[in-house]
């Protein structure tokens, strides 16, 4: 045990989150942060992540320092001077504080590295996962890294295993659903361009592989019955922006956004009046929000990210058995009912 949880002693704890990417797994590490601030109020709560991500995590305001990671741009010029000093920056930064608990909550062998140089206080921990869950890239090799490996069921639902890691290494319990700290915000103002007056739909559509996508005429015909609901679509490669461009042709109501920043992506979900989306970051963020979402799976198992903390998210589908189109209207609907 730490010395900071040792009976009669004050110093409030110094926690290190290490959960770089991509950005679904950052986000649904968030509930950690609720957990142990319920349980250790005083405890400073800092995170290892890529630096893409960082306005994401900035939304949470239990989360202190926020030391960004930049090993996929780093990869691009590793022979660069420049490079080399960032990458000796970011290590003297990681080391600059002692921490009675480093969880890393990746299971990589990169996450692992940065865990065995973040520094520990007398008794401090370095806890990670024991095993991976199914399907995932967990690299057993990060355990080299630990002083303590926490067993979970292979099937753990993914924002179950950081609360569940928190939970076993600190001593409690979980009993409250899951909290992701983002706090509800009125609209910008002023708002973005980009943003109607009025309420909007947002399809999150695009995802890196194919067999996660949900047809294009599927997409279309919802449309149709969404009408005259604006609908926004994001996009975020070349690829996507023409899939958006060809369902924007056959949706009057349908526009293509420009090129958002992360930070616009998130503005862009957080005030959906509904969001429909495939198994992709942006689609689970939208339902950390509690916004009302529709998630759709077509090649990927539901119980991994489904949203079950939220009566505004409907999950539809799995893995081979893609919904149909009246499955997500009559969802839809449901939810813009509400």
């Amino acid at each position: 045990m730490s010395a900071a949880l040792q009976a009669g002693t004050p110093a409030p704890l110094n926690i290190l989150l290490v959960r770089v990417s991509s950005l679904g797994d950052v986000l649904h590490n968030l509930p950690m942060v609720a957990d142990i601030a319920r349980r250790f109020p005083d405890a400073n709560i800092d995170w290892v992540v890529e630096e893409g991500y960082t306005s994401l995590l900035r939304l949470n305001g239990r989360i202190g320092a926020i030391i960004p990671f930049a090993l996929r741009r780093w990869r691009k010029s590793l022979g660069s001077r420049a490079t080399r000093a960032e990458i000796a920056a970011f290590f003297r930064t990681l080391r600059q504080k002692r921490y009675d608990y480093v969880f890393d909550t990746q299971g990589l062998l990169k996450t692992g590295v940065v865990m065995g140089a973040a520094r520990l206080a007398p008794g401090g921990q370095k806890v990670g996962l024991a095993n991976g869950s199914e399907g995932s890239g967990y690299e057993g090799i990060s355990r080299l890294f630990h002083t303590k490996s926490i067993p979970l069921d292979p099937r753990t639902h993914a924002v179950a295993r950081g609360r569940l890691v928190a939970a076993a290494a600190l001593g409690y319990t979980l009993d409250t659903p899951a909290d992701f700290g983002l706090a509800a915000q009125a609209r910008p103002v002023p708002a973005p361009d980009w943003m109607p007056a009025g309420p909007y739909a947002v399809y999150f559509h695009g995802t890196a592989r194919a067999a996660k996508k949900w047809p294009a005429q599927d997409w279309i015909a919802l449309g149709a019955q969404l009408a005259p609901l604006s609908i926004l679509l994001p996009w975020g490669s070349a690829a996507e922006k023409a899939e958006a461009e060809a369902l924007a042709a056959a949706l009057p109501n349908a526009r293509v956004l420009p090129k958002l920043s992360m930070a616009e992506a998130v503005t862009l979900a957080r005030h959906a009046a509904l969001a429909v989306g495939v198994d992709t970051g942006l689609t689970h963020i939208a339902a950390a929000f509690a916004r009302p979402t529709v998630e759709i799976y077509c090649d990927s198992p539901r119980w991994k990210t489904e949203g079950n903390w939220s009566p505004n998210i409907i999950n539809l589908g799995d893995r081979g058995n893609p919904p149909s189109v009246a499955e997500v209207l009559a969802a839809a609907k449901s939810l813009l009912e509400k």
